[in-house]
């Protein structure tokens, strides 16, 4: 590629990250900024290796690295993901949503050996479902690249406008106490209460969280007394009893919030790996809410990232699906051919 093409690859990195800046700029709750930032950082470092192996004698070294390291990298995943699997099954039990690393990991290095073998045996139909799996592939990978790079760029956000309210999404409680996954939010949300200044009001507290089947209280409840025993002013703390999933912590805590006559601004506090589709919800519902996210324990967060991104997903899948449908359309239709004419 010439001087010009490596100019046109710069180019349209300026433009993607361009595009960042101002869609940022309108919200920074749009998952579509993250498709922007990627893209732009794509295309710059595809720009600079282009460079590099056009000015100087490592170009072929360099071309030999990724060629080398791009199939070793996906073997380390997989390894890291299976190992993070095991992790996971021995400290939070066999729930599907604690499998997850340990499936996709198995994922990595079962599917291209099934995918080879039909490609092999099945002729033009195994090459047609080859590459409909290797596009699926590269599709939902890209699309979970630009969630993870987005999560973690949005949980360093910092919020500027002062917040009326701290939303503290819920999560489940242990023999009626708080364990330290739901500690972590509940501390994070106390320092943004006491960031407060002196002569402003402090955010009224809202710990929004209902009753599960296997718990003994709401949620709500035991985070309320947690607040209140570590220093809130109980006139401060009003909690929610009774939301069951995330769109429903928003939508009652901002009920609360009116009710109690504190419009405004809210910040809502989860775990680092739920910011970003919190963030996703309170936008959906033309809610005045950010997010931001507390610490999580190293070996939870793969499968958590995981667990987020398929909810993404499925809140999306319609846009998913029409994504993917000419893809799998034109493999039927060439499936279909080559059965009838056979």
């Amino acid at each position: 590629m010439g001087g010009f093409g490596v100019a046109v690859v710069f180019g349209v990195a300026v433009v993607f990250g361009a595009l960042y800046l101002v869609f940022r700029a309108r919200d920074r709750r749009l998952l579509r900024n993250g498709l922007f930032l990627v893209a732009a950082a794509f295309f710059l470092v595809a720009g600079v290796l282009l460079l590099v192996t056009r000015s100087t004698a490592a170009g072929p070294v360099v071309v030999g690295v990724i060629l080398f390291g791009a199939p070793v990298a996906v073997v380390v995943l997989g390894v890291f993901l299976l190992a993070n699997g095991v992790t996971m099954f021995r400290r939070e039990g066999r729930s599907l949503g604690n499998l997850l690393s340990f499936l996709l990991g198995l994922a990595i290095f079962v599917v291209p050996v099934v995918l080879s073998l039909i490609a092999r045996h099945a002729g033009l139909v195994g090459v047609a479902v080859l590459a409909l799996a290797f596009f699926l592939a590269s599709y939902f990978g890209v699309a979970f690249v630009v969630f993870l790079v987005y999560s973690l760029v949005y949980g360093r956000t910092h919020h500027r406008s002062r917040p009326e309210a701290l939303v503290v999404l819920g999560s489940q409680i242990v023999d009626g106490r708080v364990p330290p996954l739901l500690r972590s939010r509940l501390d994070r949300a106390l320092r943004a209460y006491r960031s407060a200044p002196f002569d402003a009001p402090r955010p009224l507290l809202i710990p929004s969280g209902g009753r599960g089947s296997d718990e003994s209280r709401p949620e709500g409840e035991a985070m309320a007394e947690y607040l209140v025993a570590n220093g809130a002013d109980p006139a401060d703390v009003r909690p929610e009893l009774e939301a069951r999933t995330t769109r429903e912590n928003l939508l009652l805590s901002h009920r609360i919030q009116e009710a109690a006559g504190r419009p405004g601004p809210a910040l809502v506090v989860t775990n680092d790996y739920h910011v970003l589709r919190s963030a996703m919800l309170a936008r959906s519902l033309d809610l005045d809410a950010q997010a931001v996210g507390s610490p999580t324990a190293r070996y939870y967060v793969p499968s958590a990232f995981l667990r987020e991104f398929v909810a993404v997903l499925s809140e999306h899948r319609r846009l998913h699906v029409l994504a993917c449908l000419p893809f799998v359309a034109l493999t039927a239709v060439f499936v279909t051919a080559v059965a009838l004419s056979s």
